[in-house]
């Protein structure tokens, strides 16, 4: 089984390099963030037509989530709220960043985590918090279900130095910040394991390149796109990659996919 993950940046600006893609490389599930665009006007048919399934959760220009799959998946849900309530989860499913689903014995959770903007402002502080409710609606997965689960997604967050091409004063820089990170770290001690890491221990891979500094042609580039497994799963993995190729096209997305492959 293949899983992949790509923030495509708009669905419907990047279809033909998003479906083309699939059909070079047709993985099991493919999770898609920031579509940008309502579930009426997701092209579903698009991708019904290369034999997949699309469950989406979307909204109008901005964020956006969704499982394009090639069996049926089951028990899917939007947000956070189908599984820790309206009450505890408040306003944080307004924005459309979460969505889940099973294939066979594995939960896929597919996230795009808040940027947080500027170090210190509210949507800084926001993401603090959206992480705190990601690791109660993680948990509460892992206490309920009897699957596998695979967390992948645009998380925002740089975990280590090395997922950096320059992390001098990193500290003061959005996806880097100490507290982003130990905010992601905490949501992993649920005992969830960063499977790129598995397989590469070094430095000077990435999953993001920003637009503004030409970073893809300096390969000036951040790793903030993660696929994170329990351990049963991550036992399982027998390669997980990073396909810079799509970024190399015409008006591409900022971010490319990443794959993990299991036996």
């Amino acid at each position: 089984m293949k899983i992949a993950t790509w923030n495509v940046n708009s669905v419907r600006t990047r279809l033909e390099q998003v479906t083309n893609w699939l059909q070079e490389n047709p993985v099991d599930v493919l999770c898609l963030q920031e579509t940008k665009v309502v579930d009426d006007l997701f092209p579903i048919t698009a991708f019904e037509s290369l034999g997949y399934q699309a469950y989406i959760s979307g909204q109008k220009s901005y964020n956006g989530v969704a499982l394009i799959s090639r069996q049926p998946l089951v028990e899917v849900s939007q947000g956070f709220a189908p599984i820790l309530g309206e009450n505890l989860v408040g306003n944080f499913d307004e924005q459309k960043r979460v969505i889940t689903g099973v294939l066979g014995d594995i939960r896929v959770v597919n996230l795009y985590v808040p940027n947080g903007s500027v170090v210190g402002s509210e949507k800084y502080e926001y993401k603090l918090k959206w992480l705190i409710v990601l690791r109660e609606y993680l948990q509460n997965l892992l206490e309920r279900t009897p699957n596998h689960l695979c967390v992948c997604g645009d998380f925002n967050v740089a975990l280590e130095d090395i997922d950096i091409h320059n992390p001098k004063g990193r500290e003061t820089k959005v996806m880097a910040t100490d507290l982003e990170r130990q905010g992601l770290k905490t949501v992993l001690e649920l005992g969830l394991i960063d499977v790129f890491r598995k397989f590469i221990s070094e430095g000077g891979h990435y999953s993001w390149w920003d637009y503004r500094t030409g970073g893809f042609k300096r390969n000036w580039g951040w790793r903030i796109d993660h696929i994170y497994l329990t351990p049963g799963l991550c036992d399982r993995a027998t390669n997980c990659t990073i396909d810079i190729e799509p970024r190399k096209l015409t008006q591409p997305s900022d971010h490319t996919p990443v794959i993990v492959t299991l036996e």
